[in-house]
């Protein structure tokens, strides 16, 4: 595999002047070196998005979709190599690494499958009027360090389906798989159509408040997303914003108890629990809360924490030392407002390892609760009605997911209407899908990502209203 990175702009692979450290998270060590762009460098990026726009745009459906297949076909071909770079930069085990690239491929594949055909809405003696969906320029893609080529995947097939050009930002701590994909997809799209920047978390304003681009997708936290927001408004830019989460699960007195309990931690502490949909606060029932809180106690005694690139490790390190430390001070308020029953502890030497950490006797009111801790602590509140807790629920500013867990499913399904959520799953959690929309409530997002209905977020409506 070709270690040396390169930025991707207007079909050429280039380097800056300036490079940046990205660090193993697993061992704290230099994993590599890769090209850091300035304003300036970024600016050649947005023109050449901006050039290639008409040409791509006028370019057949099929042949976009042709285009996309082919980047699908080159992660699959690449796949060992994309999930080792990964791993290696991200930390998840390998097995996340590979899933994490096969899901990528699917998304692809599904947007590639897509249609977009003029639909006439209304006709009658007097006039016909169609609506057709146009690509509104080109899209500034901000990706995040928990799922980069995932998330990448979110965005690039369907603004490029759309017609649109694109200009990928991917975080700086983990930018090589996306940069070594980009290098090996130099030929797959026409010069321009896409290109990747690099930075130090400094040119976020540059993009979102250029006059040159015409949509922003940005999936990262709730804090972030009111900055770009915000830097968006003087141009009106439209705007795809999947924010932070703070997903309940509510365990009803009537759920099966080992099942639900396996569910709940695979869905909590998958990829060190750095996942915005992941379980992050647990509500059971008190008659079963001990129960299933000894099953959770079991199985986070058989995690296995450390490199990913271990054979054997389930749960890897945190990402970066920021997000580390932001845990680690999480993790003192759960051993002050709460009761730890497993876990707990930072583990010494290098590396962001923090065990899987369960917390009983802990309120809404606490920072454990309240806030969305984006690390391997899991809150679990005992609760006795259950009315009580949906109202706290849809109280607070977060509203990306949601769980019922329940052996009554007419029962969950009634308490799943009551529950504010963009998506609300029963006995299961973190199922998603390309062809599922998926949106988040309140602060937890803006727009619709997946689905046709996600497609067209990258698209402006027309109406031709044709008189006969």
């Amino acid at each position: 595999m070709d270690m040396n990175f390169r930025l991707l702009i207007n079909g050429q692979l280039i380097e800056t002047k300036q490079t940046m450290a990205v660090l193993n998270p697993a061992t704290e060590e230099v994993a590599a070196h890769c090209p850091r762009a300035d304003e300036k460098v970024a600016e050649k990026a947005i023109q050449a998005a901006l050039s290639a726009f008409p040409s791509w745009a006028a370019t057949p459906l099929s042949k976009r979709a042709e285009c996309i297949n082919k980047f699908a076909d080159m992660m699959a071909n690449h796949k060992q190599e994309l999930a080792s770079l990964l791993t290696k930069e991200q930390g998840k085990p390998v097995a996340e690494s590979l899933a994490e690239v096969d899901y990528s491929i699917a998304y692809a594949r599904y947007f590639a499958s897509l249609k977009m055909e003029p639909q006439t809405v209304h006709e009658d003696d007097a006039c016909k009027v169609e609506e057709h969906h146009m690509p509104l320029g080109v899209v500034g893609a901000i990706i995040p360090w928990n799922f980069p080529l995932l998330v990448l995947n979110f965005k690039l097939p369907a603004a490029l389906l759309a017609g649109n050009t694109i200009v990928i930002k991917p975080s700086p701590t983990t930018p090589l798989a996306t940069l070594h994909l980009m290098s090996l997809c130099k030929d797959v799209f026409p010069a321009g159509v896409v290109n990747v920047i690099t930075d130090q978390n400094d040119l976020g304003s540059y993009l979102t408040g250029h006059s040159d681009i015409a949509k922003i997708s940005f999936t990262g936290s709730t804090e972030t997303g009111k900055k770009v927001m915000a830097n968006a408004a003087g141009t009106i830019k439209r705007l795809t914003l999947e924010l932070g989460g703070n997903d309940p699960a509510i365990v009803l007195a009537n759920a099966d108890i080992d099942s639900t309990a396996e569910k709940i931690f695979a869905t909590s502490f998958v990829n060190c629990g750095q996942v915005c949909i992941a379980i992050k606060r647990t509500y059971v029932h008190s008659s079963i809360h001990d129960q299933l809180c000894a099953k959770l106690v079991e199985l986070a005694n058989q995690s296995i924490i450390g490199d990913g690139a271990e054979q054997g490790t389930t749960i890897g390190p945190l990402q970066n030392k920021q997000q580390f430390e932001k845990v680690k001070v999480f993790l003192e308020k759960a051993k002050k407002d709460g009761h730890i029953i497993a876990g707990g502890n930072v583990l010494s030497g290098a590396g962001y390892f923090i065990e899987p950490t369960l917390v009983t006797d802990v309120r809404d009111g606490t920072d454990i609760v309240d806030q969305e801790q984006f690390g391997p602590i899991l809150p679990i509140i005992k609760y006795e009605d259950v009315d009580d807790i949906v109202n706290m629920i849809n109280q607070q500013p977060y509203g990306l997911g949601a769980s019922i867990w329940s052996r009554d499913i007419a029962q969950a399904q009634e308490l799943a209407q009551k529950v504010s959520a963009g998506t609300v799953w029963i006995n299961q959690h973190f199922s998603i899908a390309p062809n599922i929309p998926f949106a988040g409530a309140r602060q937890s997002g803006l727009g619709v990502e997946f689905s046709v209905a996600g497609l067209l977020e990258y698209t402006q409506i027309k109406i031709i209203n044709q008189a006969k």
